[in-house]
């Protein structure tokens, strides 16, 4: 077993208060198995905020128009296996709005994604 940790040490702060850029690929092929047919674009749309939440711990999410053109790009059928998609946490500007931070998906385009890990970008 592992020993125990003394009491005088603090953790370090969490990262989750912060605008944050990340660079991720979105499997949509898995996410729409088992959907018929008819409904596969609209359910890849409905699934990339779930993952967007899931992988930034933010629940307000936009999608941009760029994102949605590619998704139905070829048809409400044949969507693409996979999309590489940008994730940013900024801060929102909305003071009605319950949630401090809102997350903005844009689309990236790649030619392969063999060997593609998940990046943090530094923004400029």
């Amino acid at each position: 077993m592992a020993p125990a940790k003394k009491g005088g040490e603090q953790k370090g702060c969490s990262a989750i208060n912060e605008a944050v850029t990340r660079q991720s690929a979105v499997n949509i092929h898995k996410r729409v198995h088992g959907v018929g047919f008819k409904k596969h674009a609209p359910r890849a749309l409905k699934e990339i905020p779930t993952f967007t939440i899931k992988e930034m711990a933010t629940l307000d999410v936009c999608i941009d128009t760029s994102l949605k053109k590619v998704v139905w790009a070829k048809g409400i059928r044949n969507v693409s296996y996979h999309t590489r998609v940008q994730l940013c946490r900024k801060c929102n500007e909305d003071e009605k709005s319950p949630n401090k931070l809102y997350i903005l998906v844009t689309y990236v385009h790649v030619t392969a994604f063999k060997n593609l890990q998940t990046v943090n970008v530094v923004e400029k």
